[in-house]
């Protein structure tokens, strides 16, 4: 056989396979099997993938559930008509769309109507449809439509807003995803096994989805972290209830697409009237039915592996769950409760396994993944919708042109019809002057019946041309503006938010199998001291004995020279701290995170527990346990600006810090206060002045603002202090020449923020420049320390009380180049509550 021939069997004309023993020639080529077999499987791993058990991303629907759908849709099972046989749905799908038996299109159609297994079914069903223990009726005694919320997956289909493709046979049309206006991915979950993956993702509330889709439309940037963080979507809400255990595994689940998520049973103890206790259980976990439960209970028992029950029934009706165990007269209820979460189905895991298809590929989607697809899906479906109505309205409003023109016309048009040989002629004479109608203007008008054409109404088609225009203007502007058409996006979901949305039924509740540092940690009453240096530490309120009136106290800590406590608080070791800098920034710490010290002890750098720069000092810490009674936090700078800002601004977990003003070049932070609504605010100069302003005048701005200006300050002068003004203390001022004075606040007047203010000492160039300036009672002591390193410590009562012009008295004596280099109040470590001896 020549090498141009190709083998011919018998009886046939053309290729067929060679005889035995034949040389093999082309078109057969020698392939291995196991190349074959490879790709076959291949071949089929993909066809089931895309085609069958993964659902796509944009509309969260598999393709039985997207033809059952269409399909519903096309033989008009909406929920304005009756209700039809399910068997006909089935039947029809079926025949136009799926080309598998009817036994799964009907498996799928009852999921979608099942108000357990979907958190808001697409399916409206009438009939038994069965529970999570037992199957449905057979498709001819079930009926059907598509519920209310279904039309928001199929709304503007006809408006070219998704693809269409053939159906299997050639002979339809149907959709290769649907519109899907809310994101049906995640509110109502899927699960599916392919060759080689698997889905399982949870069904979540709307309201809460819905949310997270608008934070990342007015958030572009935001990453997984920021949605994660802001912490809209709660977690995952199953459609039958129960507990949800823990965080931890919703946070994995957003973060990565991946987690367990721990569900339990909602049970309560009740005692009942012979005085034995009954746990009653109301809600069960996702895909838990009370056969299942009961089942399991009934094998524990049998087996002595849980003591203490004497009967088990299933009260459930009408859709409600109610499973009744009657304990015996003196069994443990707490420990029987615990054994039965522990051993049977009331807790179990829901593995999340968020994989989807991405352009016809599966891909493991994380919470940012999924609604990020499902946003350009929406950009996409808006664009083809307004393009759509942009061409319908411009050929209306090119229509309604046409006909205004043909009403002063009126007449000469029908002359010219009736002159017409036929209706071509006709339409060439429309054409032609005077009339220069469009061809389609033309056709339009030969079309229309005589009456018709002379009943035209100017003022009905003048309206309607203006409203066209109007149309036109904003599709454009849609189209035209990426920012509009987002916010289309956001208004239309905002639409189905609030006509479908409802409460959370699944709860979030602790997880008591989950051990974190807390605890392990009592919530012990704890001090906190941190010195002027930045040595911080957390003491025992037991360390510090409780004394009588007039003691002098005790040593709580051992500090180096020029070193002293400038901070002190009583708080407990859960509560949060918050570190305010000198840069502006706040920090967020709790108690218990500090190293705890003896009483003597100097402390921890706080360098080593916050990321602070080596210029940034704490100026001050707040307890967030003053949440409930402090509304703001008041800042004030070294230039004068202050700011107010509400105190739950700061609640932040971040731990590299936030802004917590905005400062200005070479400014920085002098003090944070807390206050309320009528306090007033005193502040002092380095050079002496003072101010007094309600806080009031300040308005409540954002976190990362500058402020306004609070004190008006000469160049070489500068905030030294800030408190809030009691009229029942003294304001003590000290200078760096060691002079110092005290003053009663009433002796200070109220005024406007932003001005100079008026003396509180009057300074000399021996008298110095103010060092510290703070609020005393005669009680008080305080630190006086010069540059050299000498500490003195004296009484309050020792120092004069004086007016405001008055220069004040020696405090510390400082000679021969020295200066006092620091002033601060000796903060007792007593805590509030100690007992007088």
């Amino acid at each position: 056989m020549s090498d141009d021939q190709t083998p011919t069997p018998d009886g046939a004309g053309g290729a067929g396979p060679p005889s035995a023993g034949s040389e093999i020639v082309e078109p057969y080529e020698p392939i291995e099997i196991e190349d074959e077999m490879e790709r076959s499987f291949l071949d089929y791993s993909m066809s089931v993938i895309v085609s069958r058990a993964l659902p796509d991303v944009r509309d969260g629907l598999k393709p039985v559930h997207r033809r059952i759908l269409w399909g519903m849709n096309d033989i008009g099972a909406r929920p304005d008509r009756p209700f039809m046989k399910c068997a006909r749905v089935t039947g029809d799908v079926m025949g136009k769309y799926h080309p598998h038996g009817d036994g799964g299109i009907y498996d799928a159609l009852v999921r979608l109507a099942q108000p357990h297994s979907l958190r808001h079914p697409l399916v409206a069903g009438h009939g038994n449809f069965g529970s999570p223990d037992d199957g449905p009726a057979a498709a001819r005694y079930t009926e059907c439509r598509l519920s209310p919320i279904a039309m928001a997956m199929l709304a503007d289909i006809d408006e070219d807003t998704v693809d269409f493709g053939d159906n299997y046979s050639g002979e339809f049309e149907e959709p290769l995803v649907l519109p899907s206006r809310f994101p049906n991915l995640l509110v109502n979950g899927n699960q599916g096994i392919a060759v080689g993956m698997a889905t399982n993702i949870p069904p979540h509330n709307l309201g809460e989805i819905i949310d997270a889709t608008t934070f990342l439309i007015d958030n572009p940037e935001a990453t997984v972290d920021d949605l994660v963080n802001a912490d809209i979507v709660k977690g995952p809400d199953f459609p039958t209830g129960g507990l949800i255990l823990g965080k931890q595994g919703i946070l994995d689940a957003q973060r990565t697409g991946r987690g367990s998520i721990r569900m339990r049973a909602v049970a309560e103890i009740e005692e009942t009237a012979r005085g034995g206790d009954r746990i009653v259980i109301t809600q069960l976990p996702y895909q838990v039915g009370p056969r299942n439960v009961l089942a399991k209970i009934s094998e524990l028992v049998a087996t002595k592996e849980i003591e203490g029950i004497s009967d088990a029934n299933d009260e459930s009706s009408g859709g409600e769950t109610r499973i009744v165990i009657t304990l015996k007269r003196d069994a443990p209820a707490l420990i029987v409760l615990n054994n039965l979460y522990k051993r049977t189905p009331l807790q179990t895991s829901f593995a999340v396994n968020t994989v989807a298809l991405v352009d016809g590929v599966p891909r493991t989607l994380n919470l940012h993944d999924a609604l990020r697809h499902y946003l350009a899906h929406q950009e996409d479906v808006i664009t083809r919708r307004s393009e759509f109505r942009l061409k319908k309205a411009r050929d209306r409003l090119h229509i309604v042109d046409g006909l205004i023109k043909a009403l002063d016309l009126i007449d000469e048009i029908i002359a010219a019809i009736r002159a017409s040989d036929d209706k071509a002629a006709a339409r060439i004479a429309l054409q032609s002057e005077p009339f220069t109608f469009t061809e389609v203007q033309a056709e339009y008008i030969l079309d229309m019946q005589l009456h018709r054409l002379t009943r035209l109404g100017r003022a009905e088609l003048e309206q309607q041309q203006q409203e066209l225009r109007a149309t036109i203007a904003e599709l454009e502007a849609i189209l035209g503006d990426r920012t509009v058409l987002l916010r289309v996006i956001k208004d239309e979901m905002g639409e189905i938010r609030a006509k479908h949305a409802t409460d959370r039924v699944s709860q979030i509740t602790y997880d008591p199998g989950e051990m974190n540092l807390e605890d392990l940690i009592d919530d012990e009453d704890l001090i906190v001291t941190m010195s002027a240096k930045g040595y911080v530490k957390t003491v025992s309120v037991d360390a510090f004995r409780s004394q009588g009136r007039g003691g002098r106290g005790v040593s709580g800590a051992n500090l180096r020279d020029e070193d002293y406590i400038a901070h002190i608080l009583t708080t407990t070791a859960h509560a949060y701290l918050l570190f305010f800098s000198s840069r502006g920034r706040v920090y967020r710490l709790k108690a218990h995170e500090i190293p705890m010290k003896e009483r003597t002890a100097r402390g921890t750098a706080i360098v080593n527990l916050l990321p602070l720069q080596p210029d940034e000092k704490i100026r001050a810490i707040i307890d967030t346990r003053d949440y409930e009674s402090n509304k703001y936090l008041f800042f004030a700078t070294r230039m004068g600006q202050v700011k107010k800002t509400r105190f739950t601004e700061y609640d932040s977990s971040l731990r590299a810090g936030l802004i917590a003003i905005n400062l200005r070049d070479g400014d920085e932070l002098v003090k944070v206060i807390p206050c309320n609504e009528g306090d007033d605010i005193f502040m002092v100069s380095r050079s002496g002045m003072t101010i007094r302003f309600t806080q009031d005048d300040v308005r409540p701005m954002g976190r990362s603002t500058a402020g306004v200006r609070g004190m008006k300050m000469k160049p070489d002068d500068e905030v030294v202090s800030c408190d809030v003004a009691r009229d029942d203390t003294s304001i003590l001022i000290v200078t760096d020449a060691g002079y110092g004075k005290r003053t009663q606040l009433d002796k200070f007047n109220q005024q406007g923020r932003g001005g100079q203010g008026v003396r509180g000492i009057k300074l000399t160039a021996r008298k110095g420049r103010v060092v510290a300036a703070f609020m005393v009672a005669l009680d008080d002591e305080i630190f006086a320390i010069a540059s050299d390193g000498v500490v003195a410590r004296m009484d309050v009562r020792g120092i004069s009380s004086q007016g405001r012009d008055a220069t004040g008295v020696k405090v510390m004596n400082v000679d021969g180049g020295r200066t006092v280099a620091a002033v601060a109040p000796v903060l007792g470590a007593d805590p509030p509550d100690a007992a007088e001896a």
